[in-house]
């Protein structure tokens, strides 16, 4: 995986905590609104939903939220507002390759934020296809590793379609193709191996490897990019040494 998804930034001050976890659940919410939209407010019968759901719980959003998204979204309850989904390709410094994906009832509005935030941070947009050549669309599915053997895992998940399971410290990190996600997540539930997200995302096939001064601007464009109310998830194709991903996290 990329630098970006493995780095996970520490926010010391609660000011900062309570802000992430604000802009954290708006975004969950919308995942949520949308699912429910398009496939139905049942999970049951709404896989999209039902991991929509769990990614919510997991980060634990309180479950009269999680169900007030489902009743509007689903038009049970009025104040669902119409997004629309948009992507962004561009560019960070050094080269490091972005997709953008957005969520929102503003089109005009997402378009000038990202454009401005790319600006301000060293980067610009991009043409279409121009990135996103470089990454192709699978499942991902994120298993926390205490307490559970890998060799376990990777039987459990290659019997079920799995394409690949990585190591990554703390949690396993399930690779399928996009069709077979829901399929390798009821393999895993069946055999009580609990799962903190389950998602389709974009994986670079090729990446590029920073050096510290780099990666802190790369991180801190992309952090940028994030705290914006339209970006739903950010791609990248960076990636960097522990040495270098530990200084990061010290600067923290």
């Amino acid at each position: 995986m990329s630098g970006h998804s493995k780095w996970a930034t520490t926010k010391n001050k609660k000011a900062a905590i309570d802000s992430k976890r604000g802009k954290l659940f708006a975004k969950l919410i919308k995942n949520i609104e949308i699912a429910a939209r398009l496939g139905g407010g049942d999970p049951d019968g709404n896989p999209t939903l039902y991991d929509a759901i769990v990614k919510a719980k997991k980060s634990s959003m309180p479950a009269d939220n999680i169900k007030r998204a489902i009743k509007r979204g689903s038009g049970a309850e009025a104040g669902a507002a119409n997004y629309e989904s948009i992507n962004y390709e561009g560019y960070a410094p050094a080269g490091v390759g972005l997709i953008i994906e957005c969520l929102t009832d503003n089109r005009n509005r997402a378009a000038a934020e990202v454009r401005s935030t790319l600006t301000k941070g060293n980067g610009s947009l991009a043409t279409s296809g121009s990135v996103s050549f470089n990454f192709e669309r699978k499942g991902q599915i994120v298993v926390p590793s205490d307490g559970l053997d890998y060799d376990k895992l990777f039987e459990i998940a290659a019997e079920a379609g799995a394409e690949d399971v990585k190591d990554e410290g703390d949690v396993y990190t399930v690779i399928t193709a996009p069709e077979d996600m829901v399929t390798v997540r009821e393999a895993l539930q069946k055999a009580d191996i609990d799962y903190d997200s389950a998602d389709l995302v974009m994986i670079p096939k090729t990446e590029v490897d920073l050096g510290l001064e780099d990666a802190q601007k790369v991180s801190k464009l992309i952090d940028n990019l994030d705290d914006l109310d339209d970006v739903q998830n950010i791609y990248s194709n960076w990636t960097a040494s522990d040495e270098v991903m530990e200084q990061l996290d010290a600067e923290e």
